[in-house]
């Protein structure tokens, strides 16, 4: 039953068009480019992990009515040296790979002397992610591949390292409405104090003419130093409201000494992440515009976090929604030996699985050293979110529960860093594989959900109707494929309202499960192209 999300995708390089049922609303014009990984051996070589697998891109057009769909694999040069030796021979996530031991003494010394600080893999299967008017394919590390969203060619590899001293950053950026992008990232090794990085890089920074990477423009807003000099926090998203970026410095981390030997000890890179269950988690609230931190001490229970939903600021307070784990195991289900399994005893073999929780975490700014010992300072009514001042003033925060069971959040993106009261995502209940859609309305705690038989739908994706005043007027977006022969894969329009189907374009060639996406209009598309 799983094998259909390890199996080897393939590229559909010229656009096909799908067979629609229903009809699309007229207004609804532009593509949506989703990533994800979609080759999962080389040869007689195969990953250990479903986030080793070798990114494929693909991207459903909405024109006049009509969607068509084209997919290519991401060409990096991991890709392309794989391919060409006929096996996997880059090292990923959760797949170390060793030089042939038939090499001579020399070259294999240097091999492994270049492994002691990590050359990363540019697979780069996460997001699809815009800097100015470029897009990138990216994952987590210094690496990123810039793609062209019309043709879905890979215009070539970018570092981030010749514009910003990072060794990793996040795939999940946030965009304001001037459309800057905000991304952070972690520098561990070779740049002087270790420290997290809150960066942004202005929306007019590209030059397609002079082909200059929009990255050149890249401001740095402030860092962070790691609490933890050779213990790093794990981050994969991060939070943002009008004034504030929101960083939870959570005790799941990267050990530094593990990373640099890894490949002398013969154990992956995902095995030098750890969860200290017994630590706390840190609450950073740094203002964007003076990249100045808020002096408070905010803390909280242990927790593992890898999506942010979204911040704001109410009445003095950040208010700001996450996807919450207690415990790091999220990880070890994707294996993929355990993704083979059948359903009964992947059930069986994953009863220690922490479900995925939303939680509001709500910390009031006008906390000062004076403030009373042991009162609740959260003055919001509608929460039961607690921040306690305690005898030495640092406040600790407890959460109000708004869902359980879901994840791959997303919103609608007018609202990010404002007050907002839906949010969309995938049910996933017994599996790391979602069979359910669903919309959840914060405000009444009530969901509504979408599903169907043997069908797995991927991460949903919320596009507004024009000049809509509601914050749910609009359509969602989700590819859905099944093991079932006899249903093709298919794009699903729901109205984002009341989740009824409005239609479904059935894909004439093979889709595979995907990650994270971005959703370019019309407009946007044909100035690039």
């Amino acid at each position: 039953m799983q094998s259909i999300f390890a199996k080897n995708g393939s590229e559909t390089r010229e656009p096909v068009k799908a067979q629609m049922k229903g009809s699309i609303p007229s207004w609804l014009q532009g593509t949506l480019v989703r990533n994800g990984p979609g080759l999962f051996s080389v040869g007689n070589s195969e990953y250990n992990h479903w986030f080793d697998g070798m990114s494929l891109i693909h991207s459903f057009t909405f024109s006049n009515g009509e969607v068509s769909y084209r997919s290519k694999f991401l060409k990096s040069d991991t890709y392309k040296r794989n391919i060409k030796a006929d096996r996997i021979i880059v090292s990923e996530f959760g797949t170390m790979i060793y030089p042939d031991p038939c090499k001579n003494i020399f070259s294999r010394a240097f091999t492994h002397l270049s492994n002691v600080i990590p050359d990363f893999t540019d697979n780069n299967l996460i997001n699809i992610i815009r800097y100015g008017q470029d897009y990138y394919a990216s994952s987590e590390v210094n690496y990123m591949n810039q793609i062209d969203p019309a043709t879905l060619e890979t215009v070539g590899k970018i570092n981030y390292r010749n514009h910003i001293a990072l060794n990793l950053a996040t795939a999940h950026p946030h965009y304001d409405d001037e459309g800057n992008t905000y991304n952070m990232g972690t520098a561990i090794m070779g740049f002087g104090r270790p420290k997290y990085v809150i960066f942004k890089v202005p929306a007019e920074a590209s030059d397609k003419e002079h082909q200059k990477p929009a990255l050149r423009k890249v401001q740095q807003v402030c860092s962070i130093p790691f609490r933890s000099t050779l213990f790093p926090s794990y981050f994969h998203s991060f939070g943002m409201t009008d004034n504030y970026i929101v960083f939870v410095e959570q005790p799941f981390k990267l050990d530094i000494v593990k990373l640099a030997t890894a490949y002398f000890r013969g154990v992956n890179w995902g095995s030098c992440l750890k969860f200290d269950e017994n630590d706390i988690t840190l609450f950073h609230i740094i203002n964007r515009k003076t990249g100045k931190e808020v002096s408070m001490r905010f803390y909280g229970d242990a927790l593992v976090v890898f999506h942010h939903i979204n911040a704001y600021e109410d009445n003095g307070h950040v208010v700001f929604d996450l996807i919450s784990y207690n415990n790091s195991n999220l990880y070890e289900m994707f294996y993929i030996k355990n993704m083979k399994q059948e359903t009964s005893s992947f059930i069986e073999s994953n009863k220690s699985f922490s479900p995925p929780v939303c939680k509001r975490f709500v910390l009031p700014l006008s906390v000062h050293k004076e403030s009373p010992r042991g009162s609740n300072l959260v003055t919001l009514t509608d929460t039961t979110a607690q921040a306690v001042v305690q005898e030495d003033g640092s406040v600790y925060c407890q959460p109000d529960t708004l869902f359980e069971g879901l994840e791959l959040p997303g919103i609608n993106y007018n609202f990010n860093a404002k007050k907002y009261r839906y949010f969309y995502g995938s049910r996933v209940e017994w599996s790391p594989h979602p069979n359910k859609i669903a919309k959840i309305d914060i405000v009444t705690r009530k969901h509504i959900e979408w599903r169907q038989e043997n069908c797995f739908p991927s991460e949903p994706v919320f596009v507004g109707s024009p000049g809509a005043v509601e914050e749910d007027d609009g359509v969602i977006l989700s590819s859905v494929i099944s093991p079932d022969p006899n249903i093709s894969p298919f794009m699903l329009v729901l109205n984002a309202k009341n989740f009824e189907e409005i239609a479904r374009a059935s894909i004439p060639a093979s889709v595979h499960m995907d990650l994270h996406g971005y959703f370019i209009p019309a407009a946007v598309n044909q100035h690039s192209s």
